[in-house]
C-alpha cells in the first residue's frame, strides 16, 4: 500500500514519456490504458506524473514540522526557566485554536504559495501540534534522576537533550508520525483539491479527483485511481509504523528475563 504510491510519485516522471496528441473528454480505449480525463490527456500519464506533487510536499512538510517542533519541544521540557517554557507554549497554543485549513486558504489569498511554499506553510501548521507532543513525552525523562546526574557530570545541553532525552521519545514520535503524516498528506491534498499551490489543469492526484469528478460515472478511473492511491499511501503509513511499534514492543518481551 505504501510502496506503490511512493514509486510513482519517485519514478513516474521517469516513465511518464512526452505527452501525445489529445484525444476526446472522458473515453475509454483509444490506445490509452485507463482512458482520457476532463481535456483528453491520457490518465495513465498523468497518474505518473501527479504523484511528485502531493508526496513529496506531505514528506517535506512533515519533516520540516518535526525539525522545528523536535528542538521547541525539548528546550521546553529541559529548561529551569518557567518563563522561557511559557514564552515557548503559549504562543503554540493560541496558533492551535485556528483550523489549520482555514490558516493555508488565509495565506493562499493574499498569495499563490506554490509547492514550496505548500510545504513550508502546512508545516507551519502542524508545529505548534509536534511541539506539544514533544514536551508531554520529553517531560518525564527530563525530570528523572539520570538528567540531574549527566547535569552534575558537565555534559552538554545538546547531549542531554537528544542523546538521551530525545532517544527516550522515539516509540512516541513514531506512533505520532503515521498519524501526522496522514493528516498532512490529506490537507496537502485537500489544499490541491481546493486549487491552493498548484495550478487548475496540473498534474496532480487531488487535482485529477476535482476536475474529473464531473465525469465520474462517464470515465471513473480518471477519479478512482488517483483517489485509492491517496488512500493507500495514508493508510499503509499508518499501517506500517504501527506494525513497526508491536514488532519493537514484541521484541523488548522476549528480552525480558523470565521469573
Amino acid at each position: 500500500m505504501v510502496s506503490v504510491p511512493l514509486l510513482l510519485a519517485l519514478l513516474g516522471p521517469l516513465f511518464a514519456g512526452a505527452p501525445g496528441p489529445r484525444a476526446a473528454s472522458f473515453t475509454l480505449g483509444g490506445g490509452h490504458w485507463l482512458g482520457t480525463d476532463f481535456v483528453g490527456r491520457d490518465v495513465w500519464r498523468q497518474v505518473l506524473l501527479g504523484g511528485e506533487s502531493v508526496v513529496l510536499v506531505a514528506l517535506a512538510a512533515t519533516a520540516l514540522a518535526y525539525a522545528v517542533a523536535l528542538p521547541l519541544g525539548l528546550g521546553a521540557a529541559l529548561t529551569r526557566r518557567p518563563w522561557l517554557e511559557e514564552s515557548l507554549m503559549r504562543p503554540l497554543d493560541v496558533l492551535l485554536a485556528v483550523p489549520s485549513l482555514l490558516v493555508v486558504l488565509l495565506v493562499a489569498a493574499v498569495s499563490e504559495p506554490g509547492a514550496a511554499g505548500l510545504a513550508l506553510l502546512v508545516a507551519l501548521v502542524n508545529i505548534p501540534d509536534a511541539a506539544r507532543i514533544v514536551r508531554a513525552a520529553a517531560a518525564q525523562a527530563a525530570a528523572s534522576p539520570a538528567v540531574e546526574a549527566l547535569r552534575m557530570q558537565g555534559e552538554s545541553r545538546w547531549r542531554i537533550a537528544f542523546g538521551f532525552v530525545g532517544r527516550s521519545l522515539l516509540r512516541t514520535l513514531a506512533a505520532d508520525a503515521g498519524v501526522r503524516l496522514t493528516g498532512v498528506l490529506y490537507l496537502v491534498a485537500t489544499a490541491a483539491f481546493l486549487g491552493v499551490g498548484v495550478a487548475p489543469d496540473a498534474a496532480d492526484w487531488a487535482v485529477m479527483v476535482d476536475r474529473n469528478r464531473t465525469g465520474l460515472f462517464v470515465q471513473p478511473w480518471a477519479v478512482v485511481v488517483p483517489a485509492l492511491l491517496i488512500v493507500a499511501l495514508s493508510t499503509g503509513t499508518n499501517l506500517l509504523f504501527d506494525a513497526a511499534l508491536d514488532g519493537g514492543r514484541r521484541s523488548e518481551k522476549r528480552k525480558e528475563p523470565r521469573r
